[in-house]
């Protein structure tokens, strides 16, 4: 009588089914979607779920004697809401808050019961209304009133001041599916040095023509967002071009899998760390401290200050946004090259006479 051993035993055809219709490439793929999913839910809600104002830059103007007090007391409120500074005069204060060093300034008058909040709704429609409702209990606890003055005051048809935040996820949207596309139509297969310079000229087409395509939206067509149109066609183009290459970067080192991690970066942390939900002195530590260092913060950033604040304060973001771009340039090209060094076969030597 003939044995079988386990090996011939044959496999249950709804064990085989599974198998072919879930294939352990794409259960490692679902897994890591999964885990990207939990990640989202993670990072928005632990954002924007409980927003609390923390050390936002304030003003206040008023008689030395009285600035100092007001200064003191504001320092001393529960949680430390406010990072107060004395300033000398109410142009310092506008001065200041067109320059987004402060977002907002208490003009104290010594003479009546009425003082005055300076506010800038351009920066976040959120965070000026937090400064107002904190500041009127304050007022009302002394038994005085307030008089609320928006000196960057957002566009009517910019509602709640998001339009900034939701033209810089566009144009981020654009830069890394670009770049994804360009990576998916040819599979898995690693880029060499001539397909990474065209896949970065091509980056840099897109970045140029979606750049204009979201100014004139915006602007003109909309007419969502003031500024100059020049100026936001030029932050588009190096917001998607920088995001798209870092994507071609994240590829040349990781494969397909590189776009899961541009996903985590630029999705993920990066669009609820932006400062447009919630400004960024609104946000908890964390996500405070990522937000101006990844592209949609950077943009959103710059986009804001472009329409309501004269382009001021706008350096750091513009390098931040550069240094993405040339780090994706410098990692695509040189993972390529390296690549195909690897791949180059030594030459064989030839034997002699």
């Amino acid at each position: 009588m003939t044995q079988t051993t386990g090996a011939d035993t044959p496999r249950s055809p709804f064990m085989a089914e599974v198998k072919d219709a879930v294939t352990p490439r794409a259960t490692l793929l679902m897994i890591g979607t999964v885990a990207l999913a939990l990640l989202f839910i993670t990072s928005y809600v632990g954002a924007l779920h409980d927003p609390k104002p923390k050390d936002v830059p304030f003003g206040v103007v008023a008689p030395q004697a009285a600035a100092q007090q007001a200064v003191t007391r504001l320092q001393n409120l529960p949680g430390d809401p406010l990072n107060p500074r004395s300033l000398p005069d109410p142009a310092t204060a506008r001065a200041q808050i067109l320059n987004r060093e402060i977002d907002g300034a208490l003009l104290i008058d010594p003479r009546g019961t009425t003082d005055t909040l300076l506010v800038a709704t351009g920066g976040g429609r959120v965070l000026a209304t937090t400064l107002e409702n904190l500041v009127t209990a304050l007022e009302k606890s002394e038994a005085r009133t307030l008089r609320t003055v928006d000196v960057a005051a957002a566009d009517p048809h910019d509602a709640n001041g998001l339009t900034s935040f939701y033209l810089t996820v566009g144009w981020c949207v654009g830069g890394y599916l670009c770049a994804s596309i360009m990576t998916i139509s040819s599979g898995a297969r690693r880029p060499t040095t001539k397909r990474s310079v065209i896949r970065l000229i091509a980056m840099a087409v897109v970045a140029l023509v979606g750049g204009l395509g979201g100014a004139l939206i915006v602007g003109p067509i909309l007419d969502a967002l003031p500024g100059s149109i020049a100026a936001l066609w030029g932050l588009g183009a190096l917001i998607i071009f920088a995001v798209g290459a870092t994507t071609l970067a994240f590829q040349a080192i990781f494969g397909l899998a590189g776009i899961g991690l541009v996903i985590l970066i630029i999705v993920i942390l990066g669009n609820p760390s932006a400062g447009g939900a919630l400004p960024p002195p609104l946000l908890p530590p964390f996500w405070r401290d990522i937000g101006p260092a990844l592209p949609p913060g950077a943009g959103t950033w710059a986009t804001r200050s472009i329409a309501y604040f004269n382009g001021n304060d706008m350096t750091a973001s513009l390098l931040v946004l550069s240094a993405w771009a040339a780090a994706g340039i410098a990692i695509t090209l040189l993972a390529a090259t390296m690549r195909g060094k690897a791949r180059t076969p030594a030459p064989t030597a030839t034997a002699g006479p």
